[in-house]
């Protein structure tokens, strides 16, 4: 005992049967120096202890568990994260996306899921220019959008991320011959607000299957598929950073999302012109339009950490 670190908590005594479990495991973690540390570290326990009780977990599902969660560390590296995969695909992002925003979940929200494609430095690309960057065979489209605060004023000097698949339902960071940086782009809204740019329709995808999250999906008998979307991600000093997806509206996946990333309002218009005269030249039908509006409010501008490098 003299050469104890007497700063450090006590234990949580000897266990003698099976109520003494939480409780001492609870007193042993009661000594965290951060007060939301502690409440977050205590309700995990209890919850989890409770899932053991209520589901009379097995020794053999207990370490099914352990490898399992062993298996997303394996599966994630640079271009993919397993991680942030799972929790999509049991609808943990989008719960704790809707509950810090929209009203703290009160209402729907224009905030979506970040995904596990977004990337860090995205090229610096002139508004009205295209983010087509190799050869990306697909229906052409028109983007133009406007940033504007709660009360409808225009945001000047947004920088918005902008990424998406390619019309066959792939990221460029899982295709090989696409280009690096194809298909995404950071543009600067102006003084009206706005920021366009040219790209191509994008396409529904599967999630990656060849990992843990797959074989879960299969055990459970649900289709990998996500709606066709693209991502923007806008910040600015002041205001909350907004990530956000907008989804094709004529998806076939739209009420049955994967990663249950659908709302209401990010179903956007993109509309299909079979005729008429082309934003551009060179331009063959059909092609596509999209127009629409972002909100930003007023709040702490944090970017969140790339989910890949």
């Amino acid at each position: 005992m003299d050469g104890a670190d007497r700063s450090l908590s006590p234990g949580g005594g000897i266990i003698d049967r099976l109520d003494d479990v939480t409780p001492a495991v609870l007193r042993a973690m009661s000594g965290a120096g951060d007060k939301r540390l502690r409440e977050l570290l205590d309700a995990l326990v209890r919850h989890l202890h409770a899932f053991a009780r209520e589901t009379r977990l097995t020794e053999q599902e207990f370490e099914f568990g352990i490898e399992f969660l062993n298996r997303i560390g394996k599966a994630t590296h640079a271009s993919h994260n397993e991680g942030v995969l799972f929790s999509d695909a049991i609808g943990l992002s989008t719960l704790v996306c809707m509950m810090n925003n929209g009203n703290a979940g009160a209402t729907e929200t224009a905030s979506a899921l970040l995904g596990p494609f977004w990337r860090a430095n995205s090229p610096h690309t002139e508004n009205g220019s295209s983010i087509v960057r190799s050869p990306t065979p697909g229906p052409e489209l028109f983007v133009d959008c406007v940033v504007v605060d709660p009360a409808g004023k225009p945001i000047e000097g947004v920088e918005v991320d902008v990424w998406q698949s390619s019309p066959i339902g792939l990221y460029e960071n899982q295709d090989e011959t696409q280009a690096d940086m194809n298909l995404r782009g950071k543009f600067t809204t102006d003084a009206r607000g706005r920021f366009s740019f040219r790209s191509v329709k994008p396409a529904g995808y599967p999630v990656p299957t060849d990992g843990p999250v797959g074989d879960m999906l299969r055990a459970q008998r649900r289709h990998p598929y996500r709606p066709a979307h693209m991502h923007f991600l806008g910040f600015k000093p002041g205001f909350k950073t907004l990530i956000t997806q907008i989804f094709v509206d004529d998806d076939q996946y739209l009420e049955s999302d994967v990663v249950f990333g659908v709302t209401r309002a990010l179903v956007g218009d993109y509309s299909r012109h079979d005729g008429g005269t082309p934003p551009a030249e060179g331009v063959g039908a059909p092609w596509y339009t999209l127009t629409h509006r972002f909100v930003m409010e007023p709040g702490d501008a944090i970017l969140p950490k790339p989910p890949i490098e």
